[in-house]
């Protein structure tokens, strides 16, 4: 297919692939699926080789948060049945974090529900950040707590924070049919605000709201301008209780689409499955291998994930490796000072301008809870039908009652 010759030559040389491009990958049939997966699984086999990143997620303050986020158990008026407890002490946030460790994680998400982090409270992170690393001198520490406010992203940089998660969630112009008490240029300006301190940003999406694929490609491109060093792709866990629980909007293979599309278009940075994975995607994980390079091991914030040995298992299954503690994720441009660690505050490749992911919230994402290019001239694919929608699966939605904010083991 010469789409698909297209963006695979394009995305080993950066560039950015044109909108309809991006659009066709999404019209693609479920007969093209294999060819998909196999041309985006060569971008993704060039700049990550067979590695799989494991990140976990220790969830430090769960429920009653005062965003009305749509897709979130813990928001405003949520009837979910999730657990709810305050802030994990430091001790605390470290045992959780070395279970993670333990099962082969190299990076730790630091989340916490709420608008966004008091002063007081980048206190507490900041200590919760030491404690991990006092006794894990080289994992990896994502902070995820909200809107950032002037000279905290900073703060956590200096108490050791390598990462900032905060995801735009979906595309400005239907941002504010998902969530009314902030705004997406809130959550563009904390992203840009961690990538100015020299943290390492992470921002991705959330599918399966009821968008359409113009929204997912305005949200990807709207990343790629951005410039993440990773970026999570979420897909919906409906929780009972909360507005979007009819939500059952994806297939497996809409799910893998999906994937290579955010592959094509950030071709060089971390694609992480993040939430909704075992809802969404079930026995198709191990293709998605071949899509993201990163993804979260064991439970998410309010909902149980895949056991973790399971995880493990599945990377070597589908012969793939999980990355080692010494390994570099990233490309070397991407590293050491402009694009990467973006000190320098410059852009990388063909980039315009210049988080699980944790989530404050559920979808897997976080946040307060969260272009340009060469033209190609190869002919878009024929429209496909829309997929159709994905049969409600309500008990594979299973709540977390472990790890955490309980007397229970963690999963990892």
């Amino acid at each position: 297919m010469d789409l698909l010759n297209t963006l695979v030559d394009k995305g080993l040389r950066r560039e950015t692939p044109t909108r309809a491009e991006a659009l066709a990958v999404l019209a693609t049939t479920d007969d093209e699926l294999l060819d998909v997966v196999a041309a985006a699984g060569k971008v993704r086999r060039h700049w990550f080789g067979r590695r799989v990143k494991l990140n976990y997620l220790v969830n430090l303050k769960s429920g009653l948060c005062p965003e009305d986020c749509s897709y979130c158990s813990q928001r405003l008026g949520s009837k979910a049945d999730i657990l709810k407890y305050t802030w994990l002490k430091p001790d605390e946030a470290s045992r959780a974090a070395a279970a993670g460790l333990a099962g082969g994680a190299k990076r730790v998400c630091l989340v916490a529900s709420g608008r966004g982090p008091t002063d007081r409270d980048v206190d507490r992170v900041s200590d919760t950040i030491k404690a991990i690393k006092e006794q894990n001198e080289d994992v990896e520490v994502c902070a995820c707590l909200g809107l950032l406010s002037d000279g905290q992203a900073e703060r956590l940089r200096e108490a050791g924070a390598d990462a900032y998660n905060h995801n735009l969630n979906t595309s400005e112009s239907t941002y504010g049919e998902i969530t009314t008490t902030h705004t997406y240029a809130d959550r563009v300006d904390t992203v840009r605000k961690a990538h100015a301190a020299g943290l390492s940003a992470c921002s991705g999406l959330i599918a399966g709201m009821g968008e359409t694929d113009e929204d997912l490609v305005d949200v990807v491109f709207s990343l790629r301008e951005l410039d993440p060093d990773s970026v999570p792709v979420n897909f919906l866990i409906p929780f009972e209780g909360t507005p979007l629980a009819k939500e059952w909007n994806l297939t497996p293979q809409r799910c893998l689409r999906i994937l290579a599309m955010v592959r094509f278009v950030c071709p060089d940075v971390e694609v992480r499955i993040a939430g909704g994975r075992e809802v969404h995607l079930r026995t198709m994980q191990p293709l998605a291998l071949h899509l993201a390079n990163s993804i979260f091991l064991g439970d998410y914030l309010t909902s149980e994930g895949q056991a973790g040995k399971a995880d493990l298992e599945m990377i070597a299954d589908a012969g793939f490796e999980v990355e080692g503690a010494g390994e570099v994720t990233l490309p070397e441009h991407r590293t050491g000072g402009g694009c990467g660690s973006h000190a320098g505050g410059g852009a990388c490749g063909s980039h315009d301008g210049g988080e699980a992911s944790c989530g404050a919230h559920e979808g897997g994402g976080c946040g307060s809870h969260q272009g340009g290019g060469v033209c190609g001239s190869a002919p878009a694919a024929a429209p496909a039908p829309a997929a159709s929608a994905d049969e409600p699966r309500p008990g594979l939605v299973a709540v977390r009652r472990r790890g955490a904010g309980t007397d229970l083991a963690p999963n990892a």
